[in-house]
């Protein structure tokens, strides 16, 4: 499906879980996303209110996107993972939906870094750039340009390793 559709997006609810769950599972080839964005749930690194849905016109939860806490080097920041769309409504403006709406929350809430490992093609039009430019590198080898970061709020970003939230198992 290559049609825009008018999403709303708004923070998941525990009504969501189910919802959520099955959009990970379905965007992904394994279970692997699904079952962590279960486990973040209960990690300290989870933020209530960083965690967004887009739904159809029709109520039908189609996006989701996910903000941990993380840390680079000893400075707090933050994680975008996972973005999942259900592959029927991929490339339709989903992901881009959610991921403007949790970016703009972010902000509100004073968060200053964040960092994604994804497509390098896909999230610099968000602002995200190579990570390593700024001197901040993954815990585990990863392909430069998949390791990105950016600044919520026009302040330098600090180096360093980055340090997940436990359940990233990393």
């Amino acid at each position: 499906m290559n049609t825009r559709i008018a999403w709303t997006v708004r923070p998941k609810t525990d009504a969501d879980r189910a919802a959520v769950h099955a959009v990970n599972a379905a965007a992904f080839e394994t279970p692997a996303e699904a079952e962590l964005v279960d486990a973040l749930r209960t990690d300290e690194g989870w933020i209530p209110g960083l965690s967004y849905v887009a739904t159809t016109p029709d109520g039908t939860v189609a996006g989701y996107v996910l903000l941990t806490r993380c840390h680079i080097g000893e400075t707090p920041a933050l994680c975008l993972a996972p973005v999942a769309v259900l592959p029927e409504y991929q490339k339709s403006g989903a992901g881009a939906a959610v991921i403007d709406a949790v970016l703009a929350r972010a902000r509100e809430m004073g968060e200053s870094a964040i960092t994604v490992l994804g497509h390098p093609d896909y999230y610099p039009r968000f602002g995200f750039q190579r990570a390593s430019s700024f001197g901040i590198h993954a815990p585990v080898e990863v392909p430069d340009e998949a390791m990105m970061a950016m600044s919520l709020d026009g302040a330098p970003l600090p180096s360093g390793t980055i340090r997940y939230a436990a359940a990233f198992g990393i």
